[in-house]
């Protein structure tokens, strides 16, 4: 029939729209989105090492930024060997460490009297405003991912451990 388009161009476009509500060339339209899409640009990205940026500097070590979303801080951490940081705490953000190579050692707590220690495959966790530091206690490089749940500043600086 003259006018009508041709039925398997329009089965495929159909089929395409309800298998992936939206396409890379489109913009992600938040009408058709599944719920946990809407409000992405992008529904899924990959950020490879040569995109990361300078992140929240601290003395004695160098952030690099990955991923920066609403209620979400992630990226890498390096310190170098024998290098402590300043001391400093994550506001409102729950923060997790996963050491990727060499040691990590965080000092907090009263007169930052409190100390743990880990390694390649451990975690960490710091609780939100705890003031504390990280160093390397090893003569080799650090690396460290990090993943942050909260809001505000990602990294507040301070003079010191808390008194008490």
């Amino acid at each position: 029939m003259a006018g009508l388009p041709d039925p398997e161009v329009v089965l495929t476009r159909e089929a395409k729209r309800r298998l992936l509500p939206w396409s890379a060339e489109e913009p992600l339209d938040p009408l058709r989105a599944p719920p946990q899409a809407r409000g992405m640009t992008e529904p899924v990205r990959v950020i490879s090492p040569d995109s990361l940026t300078d992140a929240d500097p601290t003395p004695g070590m160098r952030r690099k930024l990955a991923i920066n979303a609403p209620g979400l801080w992630a990226g890498l951490v390096h310190t170098e060997p024998g290098a402590a940081s300043g001391w400093h705490h994550h506001g409102e953000h729950e923060t997790s460490l996963y050491v990727v190579s060499g040691a990590m050692r965080l000092e907090f707590g009263p007169g930052g009297a409190g100390l743990v220690d880990a390694g390649p495959g451990d975690f960490i966790h710091v609780p939100a405003h705890a003031v504390h530091r990280e160093s390397n206690p090893t003569d080799q490089p650090a690396t460290a991912v990090i993943a942050r749940g909260g809001d505000g500043p990602p990294t507040v600086n301070v003079d010191g451990p808390d008194d008490v």
